[in-house]
């Protein structure tokens, strides 16, 4: 395969920009989709729901609502912001994945998995900890770390198929 970028070479910049801006967003949200999916689809097969009640989207959405209004999401609000929070935050990754994937085409190598790989190592095993939102991962159970790389895995794998084909739709 060697359109590793040299068919895209004599194409402008800023085309390959917007292609991957459009090709990221679409890839994240139908990622976050598969992601909620699946982990819906665990926790239903779950007998316990984990250490932690409050998922960290929620904390994260409690803590944008504080800054902005100076008073938490209402309760009965906070499922709904907290997939708003992941959701949002599947976009912007997949619009930076997206991009990347324009200018360095070897990021997606392994379909995507290096990418949720990554997203896993930086946002629940360092960013979310390190911002409160979560507890570390020596203080986390092997479960709940698996079951956050078997996430990101998949997000990343469905980022990477959905990106590749509408990428290759705007190509066109």
């Amino acid at each position: 395969m060697a359109k590793d970028g040299a068919d895209d070479a004599s194409e402008g910049a800023t085309a390959r920009v917007l292609r991957g801006v459009v090709a990221g967003a679409v890839a994240g949200v139908v990622a976050s989709f598969a992601m909620d999916r699946f982990q819906a689809a665990v926790s239903a097969l779950s007998s316990s729901q984990g250490s932690d009640p409050e998922p960290a989207t929620e904390k994260a959405a409690d803590a944008v609502a504080r800054t902005a209004t100076g008073s938490e999401v209402p309760a009965a609000a906070k499922p709904l912001a907290g997939q708003t929070v992941h959701y949002a935050l599947g976009t912007v990754l997949g619009v930076a994945y997206g991009i990347a994937a324009e200018f360095r085409p070897s990021v997606t190598a392994g379909y995507g998995t290096g990418f949720g790989l990554g997203t896993a190592t930086l946002l629940d095993e360092a960013a979310v900890p390190a911002v409160g939102l979560g507890v570390p991962p020596w203080k986390a159970d092997a479960g709940t770390t698996f079951y956050s790389y078997a996430s990101h895995l998949l997000f990343g794998a469905a980022a990477e198929l959905t990106r590749r084909q509408v990428a290759a739709t705007l190509k066109s």
